[in-house]
Formats: structure tokens, C-alpha cells, sequence
């Protein structure tokens, strides 16, 4: 046709040049089952992603589920450290086998195979990337039903690899009460809709402090601007999680599984939902 924009997603013609669009997800280890997998994202970094994505597995596993987290953060895994895991994930015929919480959360993620933890990870994109296909393709993850994956900060190669490699069924996305938020969070809201995937919530970190003594809420950041900012992209889903000294400690000593929040459990309730 002479007015072709080569645009087949839009076009109902039945020309002999026309191209579906193909799927480019990743076939999962043979052995493998994974129901949804929900990534945690966020515009920058230091906001709490890997908090979020704990807390998230953390709190599925709590309801009867069987979760998983797949660390794509491979510069900076921080996941082992909040689960307190030291040992070296194992390998045999079938793949390679995540290393198990105590309270039965798989993980993968890159600190579990290095030789030592603080040995920097000097590689560049198209490697990490590949190294993230290869945590789905050849880990064994068994019967999981929600895997949640803690991706790197922006919107560059490790991201698009996940969402283009991965089934992704939605996203959560994590940010902080700065004035700069709404362009945070636009731009990784902005990056799902290209590759077409819903953004179930808003989770914004640091949001305020509990007075110990009054119990008042303290806004270090300045009054709250989630809600508007979550009407603004037609996120109906928000959360807040407050500084909390108590969450940072189990944080720190590897014991996310023994605190017990409840902020996040609205996020649960959607995505049961899925």
C-alpha cells in the first residue's frame, strides 16, 4: 500500500508484508514454574527498592504463597544482606538453585555467587543484562506463584532486558517525598506504557517519622505529593512507609522476615487480584 506507515500494530490490512508482533520473553528453565512476576522499579536510586521487594515477598509468603525474588540489581545486590544469606548458591543437572530464606522465600542474585561479597561488579551492559536472563532461564525456581524482581535504578539496558525477556504482569514503583518525584515516577510510568505493562502502585519510601512520644507524624520531606502524583498517571494504588529505626535494624541484621509491617498490604490485596 502507498500510505504504509509500516506500523502493523495499528493496521487491519491482510497486506503480504505484514508482521505480528513476536514475543521476545525468555523460555523458563524446563524445570521451572512461575505464576506472576511483579518488578519494583523506581526513576533513581537510594529510594528502597530492595526494601519494597522484600517486604512485598515477605508479605506474600505470610498469605500462603510460595515467592521468589530475582535480584536484577547486579551492581548493587542488596537482597542477600536484608535476608541475612551468606552461602553460595548451588548448582546441578537441572540449572542453578536459589538460595532459601528461612522462611522459604528462592533468591538469586549475583552476591550469592561471587567468591567474596564485597567484590565489585566491573561489567559492562550487554554482560549484566545477559547475566539477568540467565537468573529466569537457568535457575531452577519451583512452583513459585509471585516472583518479584529488584531491578536497577532508570530506564537503561538491565530494565528493558526485564521487561522485554520476562513476563512482567505489572510493576510497583518506589520513589521518595522530594519535590522531584513526579518526574521520577513519570519517567519509569512512562517506560511501562511503552512496553505495555500495567503499573499496579506507588510506594513512596521515607515518607514521614512517628513522634515516640505523641505518636504525631513528621514530615521531614515536606507534606506528602503521592496521592496527587499517583491521580496524575492513573495509579489508584498508594503506600507510604515511614522511617522507622526498628524496620532498618531487622533490615540490617538480615531479619526482614521477623518484622512485621503493614504498609504495604494494600498492594498485596491488588495483587492477589492479578
Amino acid at each position: 500500500m502507498s500510505d504504509c506507515t509500516h506500523d502493523c500494530s495499528s493496521c487491519g490490512e491482510n497486506c503480504p508484508s505484514r508482521q505480528e508482533p513476536q514475543d521476545m520473553h525468555e523460555a523458563l528453565n524446563e524445570y521451572s514454574r512461575v505464576g506472576k512476576v511483579i518488578a519494583v522499579v523506581s526513576g533513581k536510586g537510594g529510594v528502597g527498592k530492595s526494601l519494597v521487594t522484600s517486604l512485598l515477598a515477605v508479605s506474600m509468603q505470610r498469605r500462603g504463597y510460595k515467592t521468589a525474588i530475582l535480584d536484577a540489581d547486579i551492581t548493587g545486590p542488596s537482597i542477600p544482606e536484608a535476608f541475612g544469606l551468606h552461602e553460595k548458591a548451588q548448582g546441578s543437572a537441572a540449572g542453578i538453585l536459589p538460595v532459601v530464606t528461612k522462611t522459604g522465600i528462592d533468591v538469586m542474585s549475583l552476591n550469592l555467587l561471587l567468591e567474596n561479597e564485597t567484590d565489585p561488579v566491573v561489567w559492562r551492559g550487554p554482560i549484566i543484562a545477559g547475566t539477568v536472563k540467565q537468573f529466569w532461564t537457568d535457575v531452577v525456581w519451583s512452583d513459585v506463584d509471585y516472583m518479584f524482581v529488584d531491578m536497577p535504578p532508570g530506564t537503561g539496558d538491565v530494565p528493558l532486558t526485564v521487561f522485554q525477556s520476562l513476563p512482567v504482569d505489572g510493576i510497583v514503583v518506589v520513589t521518595s517525598p522530594q519535590d522531584l518525584v513526579s518526574m521520577i515516577v513519570g519517567k519509569a510510568v512512562k517506560m511501562a506504557e511503552l512496553m505495555n505493562i500495567p503499573v499496579l502502585a506507588l510506594v513512596e519510601n521515607m515518607s514521614y517519622a512517628t513522634c515516640p512520644d505523641c505518636g504525631k507524624k513528621i514530615y521531614l520531606f515536606g507534606e506528602s505529593k503521592l496521592s496527587e502524583t499517583a491521580k496524575n498517571f492513573g495509579v489508584d494504588i498508594v503506600s507510604r512507609i515511614p522511617i522507622d529505626p526498628k524496620l532498618a535494624a531487622a533490615v540490617d541484621g538480615g531479619m526482614i522476615e521477623l518484622f512485621d509491617g503493614t504498609w504495604l498490604d494494600n498492594i498485596g490485596d491488588k495483587i492477589e487480584k492479578l
